[in-house]
């Protein structure tokens, strides 16, 4: 969820308007504390005509080429050992990288 200042949100509501059109929802605060919500009547099971090429145009989606190409195929790769996928994450976030 998006968040505008009450100045923002009255000095740019037609954009942030086309925003939740886009699905979008709009936090609107004043000095800081949250005072309305703005967001879709539609709702979320319904996305709005020419959403999914519009997003395709903005590069923000690729279709797939053909039905289930990007998923994996077989079993996942099994850990070796005391080999633990979490302790590799944090030692990640850890130093940086």
């Amino acid at each position: 969820m998006k968040k505008a200042s009450l100045t923002e949100t009255k000095n740019r509501l037609s954009a942030l308007i086309d925003e939740v059109r886009e699905g979008e929802s709009i936090l609107v605060l004043d000095r800081g504390r949250p005072v309305a919500r703005i967001e879709s009547v539609v709702g979320d099971e319904v996305a709005p005509p020419g959403r999914l090429e519009r997003l395709e145009r903005k590069g923000l989606v690729r279709r797939a080429s053909k039905p289930g190409s990007g998923l994996p195929k077989g079993r996942p790769p099994q850990l070796e050992g005391d080999a633990s996928a979490l302790r590799a994450l944090l030692d990640d976030r850890e130093t940086g990288r």
